[in-house]
């Protein structure tokens, strides 16, 4: 059966394979694969022969901005297998991010999150896709769907309250935050950046228990160091975690203001001038070694990380310390 000559009571039949009867459209089309716009819920994309039924858009997770919808990155089932699957078109953006004095060109590019789906595949620590080209010759992924939280999803799940959490539930976030420190250095040994590290990128898969990595398309470009976007990524990742979830200087000033008072200029993060990364203020028990870590990522800093592997280096002290208390 030739993918394009698919008729419309096929596409129907395979559909009723795989989504309950109340569900099922009267009428279904497939569209073309030029314009994102134009394909829309219930409506058919052919890619690589395989027919796939759209079901709605993604949403962004960053910033507070959960409902803004990403018309490029559409939830899909592919027909011939019931698998759900993330397509995502290409689409343009272009920004500068300003980190502390340092300037970084950002730019999303399908290319190169093509280029690391093959580098990439099968390893459990990455999503896994393909990639092929919509009719105007631009680079769309077709990617896994991974059932399960995101890591800020995880942390707030666990401990009664913070120091209940950073006792008997951070050493085992630590040793899987070390675990995505080395997925991200094995990108940066192969040169390959992942441009956007954030909490909501990461999934823990539901059925192997480990941390995946998604969303590879931003790049950046800064001439003094390769990685450095990425290892700020990592710091306000592990900063999160630490704190058991964002410590802003708002909720300190009208929750505890006493807690509030002892903060200066130098505590604050270098990326998000509202948290606090000095976390050995708020939470006394936190170890100087892993504080010192933390500092790297704020306002105060003089000297940042270089590579994954000084990082890696330090927080190895530090997991040894805070499992051995």
């Amino acid at each position: 059966m030739n993918a394009i000559n698919y008729t419309e009571q096929e596409l129907l039949q395979m559909i009723s394979l795989w989504i309950p009867p109340e569900r099922i459209p009267r009428k279904v089309m497939i569209k073309d694969t030029a314009n994102f716009f134009r394909v829309d819920y219930d409506d058919i994309v052919v890619l690589k022969g395989i027919p796939y039924f759209v079901r709605n858009n993604e949403r962004e997770g960053r910033f507070g901005m959960e409902d803004e919808q990403k018309f490029w990155v559409k939830r899909a089932i592919d027909l011939l297998t019931g698998r759900v699957k993330i397509l995502k078109w290409a689409f343009k953006e272009r920004y500068k991010s300003r980190i502390g004095g340092l300037v970084f060109d950002c730019v999303r590019s399908p290319l190169k999150e093509a280029r690391i789906l093959k580098l990439v595949r099968g390893r459990e620590d990455f999503v896994q896709g393909e990639s092929t080209k919509d009719s105007a010759g631009n680079f769309l992924r077709i990617l896994d769907y991974i059932r399960g939280k995101t890591l800020d999803e995880t942390v707030q799940l666990k401990g009664k309250n913070h120091e209940d959490f950073f006792f008997n539930h951070y050493p085992g976030l630590l040793s899987e935050f070390i675990a995505i420190v080395k997925s991200i250095k094995f990108l940066h040994d192969n040169g390959e950046k992942h441009g956007d590290i954030r909490r909501d990128h990461l999934i823990k898969d539901s059925r192997t228990g480990i941390y995946r990595l998604i969303d590879f398309d931003y790049n950046y470009l800064h001439y003094e160091n390769k990685f450095g976007y990425d290892l700020f990524g990592l710091g306000n990742v592990l900063i999160h975690i630490t704190g058991r979830g964002d410590i802003t200087t708002q909720d300190l000033l009208h929750n505890a203001p006493d807690k509030f008072s002892r903060l200066t200029e130098d505590d604050i993060n270098i990326v998000f001038h509202n948290r606090v990364t000095n976390l050995k203020k708020i939470y006394p028990y936190i170890p100087e070694s892993l504080n010192r870590i933390l500092m790297h990522f704020s306002t105060s800093a003089r000297v940042y990380y270089n590579n994954t592997m000084e990082l890696l280096e330090d927080l190895g002290e530090v997991r040894e310390g805070v499992l051995a208390s």
